[in-house]
């Protein structure tokens, strides 16, 4: 895929801002005409720029009462037991975000559970009963404020 332009930019914008907007009115914002936005929008879909557009849901409403962090340290560092280890973690409904580090923490993954009786299961039957996992250390989150829109850091080509 070529470069981003600013039409492709200002199209990103304001899906992150509002990804129920119609074709219409989206073109309208950026300025062109509707089948031409349909057009980039499509090919933005299919050259994996857009990811996709999701729900943001109240957590207490789908009975999630916790939130953790869970940082991992694993006593094997090979690629097999690192991509075992994060296949069977993602694999888990619990994970709401899985970052691999650098650092003394190898992984550290974004938890939601219903609550603390929850969580220790989670930790010690899913976590520490590995055989690859050397060291776990799991943190309540008091709050989770994050975005949902990513900064657009590229300049256009034109």
């Amino acid at each position: 895929m070529k470069a981003l332009d600013r039409i492709d930019l200002v199209i990103l914008g304001a899906l992150q801002d509002n990804a129920r907007l119609s074709n219409k009115e989206l073109a309208g914002i950026v300025g062109i005409a509707q089948s031409t936005c349909l057009e980039r929008v499509r090919r933005l879909q299919e050259h994996g720029v857009l990811l996709g557009a999701h729900a943001a849901v109240a957590p207490h409403a789908i009975g999630v009462g916790l939130q953790a962090m869970i940082s991992v340290r694993l006593s094997r560092h090979s690629q097999e037991h690192v991509a075992s280890f994060r296949s069977r973690v993602l694999a888990l409904p619990e994970v709401m975000g899985f970052f691999y580090m650098a650092g003394a923490t190898d992984f550290l993954v974004h938890v939601a559970v219903r609550d603390s009786a929850h969580l220790r299961d989670l930790a010690l039957e899913t976590f520490s009963s590995h055989d690859d996992v050397a060291h776990i250390e799991t943190s309540l989150i008091f709050e989770h404020v994050a975005s949902p829109v990513w900064p657009i850091l590229v300049e256009s080509e034109d």
